[in-house]
């Protein structure tokens, strides 16, 4: 097959990035984030945001849809789509086969399965109505609402729960507005980044420890102090929900550490579910672990471009 689309995924702590920018080096291109949180200017330490890691030898990998809005902004799956095939359409033109790297698995799954999406406004008068519910009666709202949840993490937190049933409400009463959805064929070549579970859990913890030694907490205050809501914080989720829990004094320091290195492991077998289900359908994820991810960069680079020659 001819691919016109490299993707390389995985649970969260495993490589990925480091990956995709050997293999954007190696074939002289371009990557597009596929990370919900990354977009977000200041949101660096707690989102794994290290831009020196876009360095190979000196040169700089260009990359997209990182540090684009700003964390007062809302940036859902809708606008991804949107930017992805804008920019999609640019490589094309070029004939250059862009690197798409990220762990949000649904916006991964949106591109290969070719989602047919609405740009459904907010609808005041919906949330008004329902701002006195709990967040049982929301989920139940929610499922009368659609049958299938294609997101389970919109179960976990209010504003998420309030989108989406925002987005299935819309839907229910303009049947005849048509979604937009795109035409181009993609051919992805997915690769996934891969590590046995006591091996990621360990990395889980260490990467964790190392971001609060960075500045994670300070990193959270210093965005509240500019304006950023507790309540929009913990909408983050993760290091900026739990974080948040910290500074607002709901959560002991140690509670803090505890419970987010446990949610971070939750959310990686998570991830992992979304890649089988990706897997059942029908889509081969080529599964690389740490000892052959240089070489397997090398043979990606080859596929593509038909290169004999080595990149590193």
């Amino acid at each position: 097959m001819n691919y016109n689309l490299i993707i390389i995924t995985g649970p969260t702590a495993s490589g990925k990035t480091a990956l995709a920018v050997k293999v954007a080096h190696a074939l002289n291109t371009e990557i597009i984030s596929a990370d919900s949180r990354q977009v977000y200017r200041g949101l660096d330490i707690g989102t794994g945001k290290d831009l020196r890691e876009y360095y190979i030898n000196g040169c700089l990998i260009p990359y997209h849809l990182i540090d684009i809005v700003d964390p007062s902004e809302n940036f859902d799956l809708f606008c991804f789509y949107k930017r992805f095939f804008e920019l999609f359409r640019g490589f094309l033109s070029r004939r250059k086969v862009p690197v798409l790297a990220g762990g949000t698995a649904l916006y991964i799954h949106s591109i290969i399965a070719r989602y047919r999406l609405l740009d459904v406004p907010t609808n005041n008068s919906l949330r008004e109505e329902v701002s006195h519910y709990t967040m049982e009666k929301l989920t139940d709202l929610l499922k009368s609402l659609q049958s299938e949840l294609h997101n389970i993490t919109d179960l976990e937190d209010r504003e998420r729960l309030l989108r989406a049933i925002e987005i299935a409400d819309y839907r229910i009463k303009n049947p005849g507005v048509r979604a937009m959805g795109e035409d181009i064929d993609v051919k992805p070549l997915i690769i996934g980044t891969y590590w046995e579970r006591p091996l990621l859990k360990e990395r889980i913890t260490k990467r964790l420890l190392e971001r609060l030694k960075e500045g994670m907490v300070e990193e959270v205050k210093t965005l509240h102090e500019k304006g950023c809501s507790w309540e929009r914080l913990e909408y983050f989720g993760l290091e900026y929900k739990y974080i948040s829990l910290y500074l607002q004094g709901k959560l002991s320091y140690d509670e803090m550490v505890k419970t987010l290195n446990i949610r971070i492991n939750q959310f990686s077998k998570k991830q992992m579910g979304w890649f089988r289900k990706m897997e059942r359908e029908g889509f081969k994820i080529n599964w690389v672990d740490k000892s052959q991810r240089a070489i397997d960069a090398i043979e990606i680079a080859q596929k593509v471009t038909g290169k004999k020659d080595s990149y590193f």
